[in-house]
C-alpha cells in the first residue's frame, strides 16, 4: 500500500516522538550515555579533593567503578554535604556516592541502593579522660558531630544532658576537637582513625568505648537517587553485585581498609 506524502509526514513525525520516547526508556533501563554523581570531597579516605584539584577515595572509585558497569560516562559534582539531598532533588546530578548512611528518614526524600558498606561510629576523647561513652560520662560536656547526619540525632535522642557542637564537615569534628572547643567528637571509626588519630594533631586523643552501629546497624551506606526511578537503582544494585562477585570491590577496599569494610556477615 502507498502511502501520501502527507502521511509519511505523520509516520515520520509518529517515529520520531517513538524513537525519543524509547530514548526516555533507554536513559532509565539501559543505562543513560552519562551519569552525574554527587561526591563531597572532605571526608577522608572515602573522599578528599587533593591540591591538584582532582578527587579521590574509596566513594570515588566506587562511583566510577559504577558508572563502569552502567556502560557511562561518569561525570563527578562536588556539592557540600548539607545540600546533597536538595541538589539530587534539583537534578544537578543523578546519583549520590558520598558515604550516605540509609535511614528511614532520608527514604522518605530519596531511594537508595543496596548498601555497599557499613562502619560502625566511635567517640573520640582526650586519653584517659573517659572509660566510657554513657550520657552518664557525658552529662555537661559538649560532644562535637556532623549536622544532619544520622549520630546528630542519635545524640539528640540519648545524649540530652550533653551540649552537642554541630559542624558541617565531618573533618571539622576532630579539628573542633584538637582545638578544645569540645570535649569529645563523635563520628565514623574510619575517619576518625585514619584523618586524625594516625595523624601528628591526633596525638594524645584515642578512641572511647565500644563501637556504635547506629539504627541497630541495620542501615548502612547505599547510592542514593531520585524516588521512583527503579529502572536505575536496580541497574546500580546489580552493578554494586557485579563488583562484589569479580573481586573488584575487594581490589578497591584493600586500597584503602586493612579490615572488611563491605559489612557483610
Amino acid at each position: 500500500m502507498k502511502m501520501s506524502a502527507l502521511s509519511r509526514r505523520l509516520w515520520c513525525t509518529l517515529a520520531l516522538c517513538l524513537s525519543a520516547a524509547s530514548w526516555g526508556v533507554f536513559a532509565q533501563t539501559a543505562g543513560p550515555a552519562k551519569v552525574r554523581v554527587g561526591v563531597e570531597g572532605n571526608y577522608p579516605p572515602f573522599s578528599r579533593l587533593g591540591t591538584d584539584g582532582k578527587l579521590s577515595g574509596f566513594d570515588i572509585d566506587i562511583a566510577l567503578a559504577v558508572c563502569d558497569r552502567l556502560k557511562a560516562e561518569c561525570q563527578l559534582v562536588q556539592q557540600e554535604w548539607d545540600g546533597m539531598i536538595p541538589a539530587l532533588a534539583a537534578r544537578k546530578f543523578d546519583l549520590i556516592v558520598a558515604s550516605m548512611t540509609i535511614t528511614e528518614e532520608r527514604k522518605k526524600a530519596v531511594d537508595f541502593s543496596d548498601p555497599y558498606y557499613d562502619v560502625p561510629s566511635r567517640f573520640v576523647a582526650r586519653s584517659g579522660a573517659f572509660k566510657h561513652h554513657t550520657a552518664a560520662d557525658f552529662k555537661g560536656k559538649k560532644i562535637i558531630v556532623l549536622r544532619n547526619s544520622p549520630r546528630a540525632k542519635y545524640l539528640a535522642e540519648r545524649y540530652k544532658d550533653s551540649e552537642v557542637l554541630l559542624v558541617n564537615k565531618e573533618t571539622d569534628v576532630y579539628l573542633e576537637l584538637a582545638a578544645g572547643r569540645g570535649d569529645v567528637g563523635f563520628g565514623s571509626s574510619v575517619v576518625s582513625s585514619e584523618a586524625f588519630l594516625k595523624r601528628p594533631e591526633g596525638r594524645g586523643f584515642a578512641q572511647v568505648g565500644a563501637t556504635v552501629r547506629l539504627d541497630g546497624g541495620a542501615g548502612g551506606v547505599g547510592i542514593a537517587m531520585r524516588k521512583g526511578e527503579d529502572a536505575l537503582r536496580e541497574r546500580v544494585n546489580a552493578a554494586l553485585k557485579g563488583l562484589r562477585a569479580d573481586g573488584t570491590y575487594k581490589r578497591l577496599a584493600d586500597k584503602y581498609f586493612d579490615f572488611d569494610i563491605s559489612g557483610a556477615q
